[in-house]
């Protein structure tokens, strides 16, 4: 059970604060289901309201931004919207990949029930760079840079090139996928700018559950 005490706050001041969220529990609260958010335990934890600047898919864990008042709020969303936030993602893929690194462009959009697919002609523009760390007999460790936000980006355009995310069943062989503990998707970092002019770089560490699962691979 995820307790407003159990989570991590990575950075904080007076207009923000970077948590480290938790895989399993949702960004924000969306409907009775999810009355325990991230959102939600955050301001419990600080007794404070807290602006949405973007989110993490539920399964997914990382470090993600909240805002303190409404100025900083849209000087937040204006640095996402203009692409000056750099994101950076690890993430374990089934296969090896040849390349040491590359770059996926590929035009993404919705297909009802929350499904993101490729879709050449009425998809939106999106933009994934990818970075090996690390090949391993089955797998491939990759570092991920995303130019843009589409919706399950980074795990669409992974299935997309024949290297599913280890652990996403939306996106993979259901009957494969069910074996792993969680989807090995972690937001890594994120570089963005303060009030005062200044660059911040945040860092989330690995939960136990994404290093865990990492180790049983290495040794396998």
């Amino acid at each position: 059970m995820i307790d407003a005490d159990s989570i991590e706050i990575l950075f904080e001041n007076e207009d923000l604060l970077a948590a480290n969220k938790p895989e399993g529990i949702s960004s924000i609260t969306e409907n009775d289901t999810t009355l325990n958010s991230l959102h939600s335990l955050l301001e419990k934890k600080i007794d404070k309201k807290l602006f949405i600047v973007h989110r993490l898919d539920k399964e997914v864990s990382g470090v993600i931004l909240f805002a303190k008042n409404s100025r900083t709020h849209k000087f937040l969303n204006d640095q996402f919207a203009e692409r000056k936030v750099k994101k950076y993602y690890t993430a374990l893929v089934i296969g090896v990949i040849k390349e040491n690194e590359g770059i996926i462009r590929k035009p993404i959009r919705e297909f009802g029930s929350g499904r993101m697919g490729i879709d050449d002609r009425k998809g939106k523009p999106s933009e994934t760079k990818f970075r090996v760390v690390q090949r391993f007999k089955d797998y491939t460790l990759l570092e991920l840079n995303p130019s843009t936000g589409r919706r399950h980006q980074l795990r669409v355009h992974l299935y997309s090139i024949g290297y599913p995310i280890v652990g996403d069943v939306r996106y993979g062989d259901k009957t494969v996928q069910e074996k792993y503990s969680r989807i090995m998707l972690h937001a890594k970092s994120l570089e963005f700018q303060l009030s005062n002019g200044n660059n911040e770089y945040v860092e989330a560490p690995f939960p136990s559950t994404f290093s865990e699962t990492l180790s049983d691979i290495s040794d396998s």
